[in-house]
């Protein structure tokens, strides 16, 4: 049986090197353009036809916007429908990274550090840019809270700078992990499978409960991810 952690590599399919910067067309690259398709796709099937009495496709694509507006309503507040594409499609974007990671021979691309925390400090970066467009240098004042006496602005100012710096990082690590811990049991449980032969029939059924468990850990995952980037620029918006 082949080591659970290969499938976690990073394989080059189209190499691509300008002036000795490494730009190839990975896997990872691959299952980025497959999610984004996805939920295009996916997205455009079920609200083709928008109808006065929805069809099931149609209600299950309303459901699915549904629960993200939600989501970012009760985390952002008034004005949430500016920042909602934005949400939606991080949500997408993470649900669909998680999900087609399960399929054999796929590459998790929400398994590895780059991708995830590059969308991590895309969301810090436009929670700055809300929170500077919306409340301008009085923004930076969320580093000291009201209250705080001046004195004690060299210890604070620091310990919540750190702390805003500390989300990308907080939901990286979170998603990350939570992908790699789930993608190893299923590699090794299935391994067992493979090497028991017909004996395994134990084994077999509770890889396909763990599959079971890894979708609804995919939405889960994309769901608390989205939902704390809408708490970030909820906090943004709200700053005082």
């Amino acid at each position: 049986m082949s080591s659970p952690l290969h499938q976690f590599e990073v394989k080059s399919i189209i190499p691509i090197e300008i002036d000795g910067i490494d730009l190839s067309f990975t896997n990872a690259s691959l299952f980025m353009v497959l999610s984004v398709l996805c939920g295009f796709g996916i997205m455009w099937f079920l609200m083709r036809r928008q109808l006065l009495i929805p069809s099931t496709a149609q209600s299950v694509g309303e459901a699915l916007f549904g629960f993200v507006r939600t989501t970012a309503k009760d985390c952002i507040g008034a004005g949430y429908e500016r920042y909602l594409p934005f949400i939606l499609t991080v949500f997408l974007m993470v649900f669909f990274g998680n999900f087609l990671g399960l399929f054999p021979y796929a590459f998790t691309y929400t398994s590895q550090l780059a991708p995830v925390g590059t969308f991590a400090v895309l969301g810090l970066i436009v929670s700055i840019c809300i929170g500077l467009a919306n409340h301008g240098v009085r923004w930076f004042r969320t580093f000291l809270p009201e209250g705080i006496p001046l004195i004690m602005a060299p210890v604070v100012i620091p310990i919540e700078i750190f702390s805003f710096l500390a989300k990308p990082f907080s939901l990286t690590v979170r998603l990350v992990m939570n992908m790699i811990v789930g993608h190893i049991l299923l590699k090794i449980i299935a391994g067992f499978v493979y090497s028991l032969g017909l004996a395994g029939g134990l084994p077999l059924l509770v890889v396909g409960v763990l599959i079971l468990f890894e979708v609804f850990i995919a939405f889960l995952q994309a769901y608390i991810y989205t939902i704390l980037t809408s708490i970030y620029i909820g906090e943004a918006v709200h700053s005082h």
